[in-house]
């Protein structure tokens, strides 16, 4: 069986002790960088073999994986941060296991984008959850396809996008947009901004950019 379990994207109390039992029940664990996960991992009595297993080798190691999951060794999957899956490496294996008759565990946990949609004040009931736009081909397009939407949509932004990303925004938006821009989700250093995309371009200007971003734009009203 392939578990794929969460892991805290901050404060590390959102380790849940289920996530903790699985992970020592397991015989290997694959992680995005096992230099991360493994001491990060260590701290909550978590000690098993490691394999890397990131975007880079997944088409290259998944057979592998198949393979051991097929001779019964159960496997967990982890990332840096966050729910395998959503915006990190899991897809292809999890395709290949239903292919493949494996049966595959999803733990809840955490993620970011879900406390930054919530507290948004921006209607939650229908959204759509972006991600990371392309970050050449077809950026435009897609920004535009989304600034249709008449639901909420979600982007994830690293930090060194940020501003480029509102001024995109702006442009295919608009400027009056509503939005909320959150940072650091559940770390000491957790803020957020609220208002239209002008108005939280100005509130950026005096803000040090560090950090991942979870951007929720309101939907177009018809």
């Amino acid at each position: 069986m392939l578990f794929l379990v969460p892991t805290p994207i901050g404060n590390r109390g959102d380790m849940t002790p289920r996530a903790i039992e699985v992970l020592n029940q397991c015989s290997l664990i694959l992680a995005e960088d096992t230099r991360v996960s493994k001491p990060f991992l260590k701290t909550y009595g978590v000690e098993k073999d490691f394999q890397s297993f990131h975007a880079n080798n997944e088409h290259q190691q998944t057979p592998r994986i198949i393979e051991k999951l097929q001779s019964g060794v159960a496997i967990a999957m982890v990332t840096d941060a966050g729910t395998p899956g959503i915006s990190d490496p899991a897809f292809l294996l999890v395709r290949e296991c239903r292919q493949h008759k494996i049966e595959v565990q999803a733990l809840p946990g955490a993620t970011a984008f879900v406390p930054a949609l919530v507290s948004s004040g921006l209607p939650c009931d229908r959204f759509f959850f972006q991600g990371f736009l392309p970050q050449k081909k077809g950026r435009q397009t897609q920004c535009i396809w989304l600034a249709q939407l008449p639901c909420t949509v979600v982007l994830h932004e690293s930090p060194h996008r940020l501003l480029k990303c509102i001024d995109e925004l702006i442009l295919h938006f608009g400027g009056e947009r509503q939005a909320s821009f959150a940072k650091e989700i559940s770390k000491f250093f957790e803020k957020h901004f609220n208002g239209s995309l002008e108005e939280i371009k100005i509130q950026l200007q005096s803000e040090k950019i560090v950090g991942e971003w979870v951007i929720c734009l309101e939907g177009v009203k018809n």
